[in-house]
């Protein structure tokens, strides 16, 4: 047992290296340690867990991708085109914005994460700000299910595309989802395919080669929402 965690040793090792994973079964604070061993390790309490992601399903690449990451972090992604995901990615989420909007009204953590997203382009917002709006949006997705549920992940990894070029196709897979959820059930194949028809109408030209080669690369990752293997047909 470890002495500062209470739990298996095993586990505590587990824990002890940042998660790059979801763990929402234990609900860890923010860095990835658990509350004993976060208390130790840094002299503070641990700050409430909202994670980016709240299905079992990693969407983000244990390798990243450069043409993802800011050439500022060492990838070849410029301000330019990393404005226009973000501005790409807040379109998708506002598209179905709605499923939301209908079954929590007053509500409105996951407009303000759209809102922010394009704030944070026009340079009107920090970085931080949009990671706390991406919280916010997926804090307020937690008891829902449904299309509600992935319209509100769509805005949260929307403005999560300040923080990570690469949430980029979350927030179109969430909208995917969204869209399929809403839809009677023999009609949801039919259903994504439109709704990730329109959301490649909407793409810049000068990203879309990027993203279709970024959606072919992780559509396994991402439920297979934009080429639907034979069986999800």
């Amino acid at each position: 047992m470890c002495q500062y965690a209470n739990v298996p040793m095993c586990q505590c090792a587990n824990w002890l290296t940042p998660n790059r994973t979801l763990n929402t079964e234990h609900r860890l604070p923010i860095t990835g340690f658990p509350p004993a061993a976060h208390l130790l390790l840094t002299g503070f309490p641990p700050r409430p867990f909202f994670p980016i992601f709240t299905l079992s399903t990693m969407i983000l690449p244990k390798e990243r991708d450069t043409r993802l990451v800011t050439i500022r972090r060492g990838g070849t992604l410029t301000d330019e085109h990393h404005h226009l995901l973000a501005m790409w990615a807040a379109d998708c989420a506002e598209h179905v914005l709605h499923f939301f909007e209908a079954n929590r009204p007053q509500d409105n953590r996951p407009r303000q994460a759209v809102e922010l997203t394009r704030a944070w382009v026009h340079g009107e917002i920090t970085m931080s700000e949009a990671r706390k709006a991406a919280f916010a949006a997926n804090a307020a997705a937690r008891d829902l299910t449904g299309a509600a549920r992935h319209a509100a992940h769509a805005a949260g990894q929307a403005v999560a595309v300040a923080h990570v070029a690469a949430h980029e196709l979350g927030a179109a897979a969430y909208a995917i989802k969204a869209a399929q959820a809403a839809a009677p059930e023999s009609t949801r194949s039919e259903a994504g395919l439109l709704e990730r028809d329109w959301q490649r109408n909407q793409l810049p030209e000068a990203i879309r080669e990027l993203v279709l080669d970024d959606q072919r690369l992780r559509n396994e990752m991402c439920w297979h929402v934009f080429e639907p293997s034979p069986r999800n047909l």
